[in-house]
C-alpha cells in the first residue's frame, strides 16, 4: 500500500495535505471530496469512518465514547496504521486493552494493515510521523515513545561525552495547575515571586527552603518555578535536580576525574533547584554546601525542598543547615478539608474532560473527607474511581467509593510516621544524641538504639532499605537488613524489649 498522509489544521483536527476537510464527528459512509481535497485523503478518511463504526458496534456506545472517540488515524504507511490519541494514559490503556480489537477492525477492511503504531498528540499534533518503511513483517502493535523529556539545563557548552543535565521537569506541574489553600498559599506566593524575579535576572529571598511531608506539593512548586523562570528567556541556565541525581552526577564526576567540570557546571547556573534534600548524603552533601556558598556569594538564586526543616537535616553539616535556615524557610502544612475538596474537584474536572465521567458532589465530598494522607492519594482516589467506572460500567457513587478506596480510608486511622520522627523519639527515649545515631560510633549504648531505630523505620514507614540506609548516615542496605533481623531475633528472646518497642510505636503513632 502506498503512503497516505493526513495532516492537522491549527485546531488539531485531521485534514489532508491539500484541503481543509475535518474528521470531527464524521460517522457515516463515503464523504465526497471538498474543493481542493485529494481523493487519497478521502479514501483514508472513509476507511477510518468504517473502522470506527466497527469498533462502536463491537464494544458499545459507552466504551467507544470513553476510549475511541478521540482516536485519530494520521496515516497508513505500507502495512502499518499510525493512530494518535490526546493523552499518554489513553495511549497506554488502548494499547494494552484494545489493540487487537482495533487491528481486527482494520483487517476487516481491504486495507492490508497488519500493524498498529500509537502516538500521543502534543498541542494537537501527532509527531513524529512515520517515515516510509520497507519491512513487511507482521508484528505486535507498539506504543510510540513519548516526546523527549524537557530538561532545564540550558548551558551545554562545556559538556562532553555523557553530558550533565538536570532531572526531568514535568510539564503538567505549573503554577496554573497548582491548587492553593490556606495550607500552601504562602509557599505558592513565594514560589511565584522567586520565578518572577529569576525571569527578570533578579534575586529575591535567597536561599528559599520549602519543606513538608510527602505529597503536599513541594516538587510541583519547584517544577513550576523552573517552567515560569525559563519561559521568559529560554537561554537562561536553569537546573532542576533531585538529590539522587545530584549525588549521581557528583560520584560519576569523581570516578571520571572530572569533578572540576562538575563544579564549574553548577557554579554557572542562574537558578538552581534541588528537590528531596533529605536524601543528600556523604561527600555529595559537602559538595552541595560548597556549591550553595558559591552561588549565594555570586547572587544566584537557590531553591531547595525537603521533608523536614533545615535544623532536622542531620546528614548536613552545621554550616549548610545554618545557610539554609538563614534564608526563607517556608512550610507547607497538612491539607484541610476545603483544600482537599478543591484538589479533588480539579482532578474530577480533568477526568470529566478526558473520559466523560460524572462525579456526584457527594462523592467529591466523601473523598475530601476520608482521604487525608496527602495530595497523591487524592489523585489516586479519583483515578481508581474512573478506572472502576470504565471497567465495570458501574456508576460513580459513594458506595463504589467506599468499596474502591477502602485501603486509603484505613490509612487515615494511623498517623504517617517519618524517619525524622523515629530518630527524635528513639534519641529522646534512650538519651542518645541524634548525631550519634547517624554516626559511625560502635559503642553498645549507641548501636542498640540505632538498630531499633532502623527496625522501626522498616516496620512503620514505606521507605526501602537503601533509603533507610541513606537516612542513617549513608549506610549500606545490608547494614539495615542486618539490624532489622537482629532486633527481630532479640524480640523473640526478650519480652521486655517487645514491650519497649511497642511503647515506641505507640509514641510514634500518637
Amino acid at each position: 500500500m502506498g503512503l497516505l498522509v493526513m495532516n492537522k489544521d491549527a485546531g488539531g483536527r485531521s485534514t489532508d495535505a491539500v484541503g481543509g476537510g475535518s474528521t470531527d464527528g464524521f460517522e457515516g459512509g463515503f464523504i465526497a471530496p471538498s474543493a481542493g481535497e485529494s481523493s487519497t485523503s478521502v479514501v483514508v478518511r472513509d476507511l477510518f469512518v468504517r473502522v470506527r463504526a466497527r469498533l462502536r458496534a463491537a464494544v458499545g456506545e459507552d466504551v467507544f465514547t470513553s476510549w475511541f472517540a478521540r482516536m485519530e488515524l494520521e496515516e497508513i504507511v505500507d502495512d502499518r496504521a499510525h493512530l494518535s490519541v490526546p493523552t499518554r494514559f489513553l495511549c497506554s490503556w488502548v494499547q494494552s486493552n484494545y489493540a487487537e480489537r482495533i487491528l481486527e477492525a482494520f483487517q476487516a477492511e481491504p486495507t492490508g494493515v497488519a500493524r498498529l503504531h500509537f502516538t500521543v498528540r502534543v498541542n494537537g499534533q501527532a509527531r513524529p510521523r512515520l517515515a516510509p518503511v520497507v519491512e513487511t513483517i507482521i508484528s505486535e502493535p507498539s506504543v510510540e515513545p513519548a516526546a523527549p523529556t524537557v530538561r532545564t539545563m540550558r548551558d551545554t557548552s562545556a559538556l562532553k561525552g555523557d553530558a550533565l543535565s538536570g532531572s526531568a521537569v514535568d510539564p503538567r506541574m505549573t503554577f496554573e495547575t497548582f491548587v492553593s489553600g490556606s495550607a500552601n498559599e504562602m509557599a505558592l506566593q513565594v514560589a511565584r515571586q522567586v520565578a518572577h524575579a529569576a525571569a527578570n535576572n533578579a534575586v529575591t529571598f535567597n536561599p528559599v527552603y520549602i519543606h513538608s511531608t510527602v505529597g503536599l506539593g513541594k516538587s510541583h512548586l519547584l517544577n513550576a518555578i523552573a517552567w515560569a523562570a525559563g519561559a521568559a528567556e529560554p537561554g537562561r541556565n536553569i537546573v532542576y535536580l533531585t538529590a539522587d541525581h545530584f549525588m549521581y552526577h557528583f560520584i560519576t564526576a569523581v570516578q571520571r576525574q572530572s569533578a572540576l567540570q562538575f563544579k564549574e557546571w553548577l557554579r554557572r547556573v542562574d537558578l538552581l533547584l534541588i528537590d528531596d534534600m533529605q536524601f543528600l548524603q556523604g561527600k555529595s552533601a559537602t559538595e552541595f554546601g560548597h556549591t550553595l556558598g558559591a552561588l549565594l556569594t555570586g547572587a544566584k538564586q537557590v531553591v531547595v525542598a525537603g521533608d523536614a526543616a533545615p535544623r532536622d537535616l542531620e546528614m548536613l553539616d552545621e554550616r549548610v543547615r545554618s545557610r539554609l535556615s538563614g534564608g526563607l524557610v517556608v512550610p507547607i502544612n497538612t491539607f484541610d478539608t476545603d483544600l482537599r475538596r478543591a484538589i479533588v474537584g480539579r482532578r474530577v474536572e480533568q477526568a470529566s474532560q478526558r473520559f466523560g465521567v460524572s462525579f456526584p458532589v457527594a462523592v467529591i465530598d466523601y473523598i475530601a473527607r476520608v482521604v487525608v494522607s496527602h495530595g497523591r492519594d487524592l489523585d489516586g482516589a479519583v483515578n481508581r474511581l474512573v478506572a472502576a467506572n470504565q471497567l465495570t460500567n458501574e456508576p460513580i457513587t459513594v458506595t463504589l467509593a467506599e468499596k474502591t478506596l477502602a485501603d486509603l480510608v484505613r490509612s487515615r486511622e494511623t498517623r504517617r510516621v517519618r524517619i525524622e520522627d523515629i530518630l527524635r523519639i528513639v534519641s529522646r527515649h534512650y538519651k542518645v544524641p541524634r548525631n550519634d545515631l547517624l554516626s559511625s560510633r560502635r559503642s553498645r549504648d549507641v548501636v542498640r538504639p540505632r538498630q531499633i531505630a532502623m527496625y522501626l523505620a522498616k516496620s512503620l514507614t514505606s521507605r526501602s532499605l537503601p533509603e533507610i540506609g541513606r537516612r542513617f548516615g549513608g549506610r549500606d542496605h545490608t547494614t539495615v537488613l542486618h539490624s532489622v533481623r537482629k532486633v527481630e531475633q532479640m524480640m523473640k528472646d526478650d519480652g521486655d524489649l517487645c514491650q519497649e518497642i511497642d511503647l515506641l510505636k505507640r509514641m510514634l503513632e500518637e
